[in-house]
C-alpha cells in the first residue's frame, strides 16, 4: 500500500510553501509583485515601468529583488523590506484548507517547512491554511541568513535562497535530515533540480498537470492523492 511505502521510504518531508500548500491563483503572487515594483519605485526613485522593468532584471540576475539590492549596493534592511512587500500583502484570499490539514495530519514522517519568504509571512500563511502546528519547523528567509543584520555593508554578506547550494544544505543541515530518505515538494524546477543535487528524492508542484516519474504536478491536496495512487499501483 502507498502508506507503507511512504513509511518504509521516508523518515521526513520537506515542503516549499508560497504556490505548493496553496495555489498559485489565490493572488498572492501578484499582490507581491506589486508590491515589490511599489517598494523599488519608492526606495529607488524610479516610474511604474522602471520599476517593473528593474525588477524583472532583479530577479532574472539575483534570484530575488531584495537579493539584487544589496549586491548592487543598496543598504535594504530585510526587515524594511519585508514589511513592505509582504506586510502589506491580502491574506485574507488565503482560505483555511481542511482537506489539506487532514492530509498532513494522516502523514506521520517529520513535516519541514523551506522557504525563501521570512517567518512572519510563512506564519501568516500557514495559519491562513490552518496548518502551521502540522509542521516541526519552518526553514526561512532568517534560517539562512543570519549574518545579514550585522553586516557592515550591503554586499557583505550575499543573500542566499533558493536554488543555491548554500541554501539547500543550510536546509538538511538545519532539518537534520537524510537527503536520499527525504521527500522535497517544491513548486521551482531550478529548486527542484538544486535539491536533487544535495540528494534529496523530489516531487514538483505545477499549475500544470502532467506526470513523470518521479515528478507528480497539480495542487499539493491534489497531488498527495495521486501520489498515493502511483505508488499503490507500481
Amino acid at each position: 500500500m502507498a502508506s507503507s511505502f511512504i513509511s518504509s521510504s521516508f523518515d521526513s518531508l520537506i515542503f516549499d510553501l508560497d504556490d505548493t500548500l496553496y495555489s498559485s491563483k489565490t493572488g498572492i503572487g501578484q499582490a507581491l509583485k506589486r508590491n515589490v515594483e511599489a517598494f523599488l519605485a519608492e526606495n529607488c526613485g524610479l516610474s511604474e515601468s522602471e520599476a517593473q522593468n528593474m525588477n524583472r532584471e532583479l530577479f532574472r540576475t539575483y534570484g530575488s529583488s531584495l537579493a539584487g539590492l544589496r549586491a548592487l549596493g543598496y543598504d535594504i534592511n530585510p526587515d524594511v523590506y519585508h514589511s513592505f512587500v509582504h506586510g502589506r500583502l491580502p491574506y485574507d484570499l488565503i482560505k483555511p484548507d481542511a482537506r489539506l490539514r487532514t492530509i498532513l495530519q494522516s502523514i506521520k514522517q517529520r513535516k519541514i517547512i523551506f522557504t525563501n519568504s521570512d517567518k512572519i509571512h510563512a506564519m501568516k500563511a500557514l495559519d491562513r491554511l490552518g496548518i502551521r502546528d502540522c509542521f516541526e519547523k519552518i526553514i526561512c528567509f532568517e534560517t539562512m541568513n543570519p549574518n545579514l543584520w550585522n553586516s557592515r555593508h550591503p554586499n557583505e554578506f550575499p543573500v542566499v535562497l533558493k536554488p543555491s547550494m548554500e541554501a539547500m544544505n543550510i536546509a538538511v543541515d538545519v532539518a537534520e535530515v537524510d537527503p536520499r530518505r527525504t521527500l522535497f515538494f517544491d513548486d521551482n524546477l531550478k529548486n527542484i533540480a538544486a535539491g536533487k543535487a544535495v540528494g534529496l528524492r523530489t516531487v514538483l508542484v505545477s499549475r500544470d498537470f502532467y506526470f513523470e516519474p518521479p515528478m507528480l504536478h497539480s495542487s499539493f491536496s491534489t497531488l498527495w492523492l495521486i501520489f498515493c495512487q502511483v505508488y499503490t499501483h507500481n
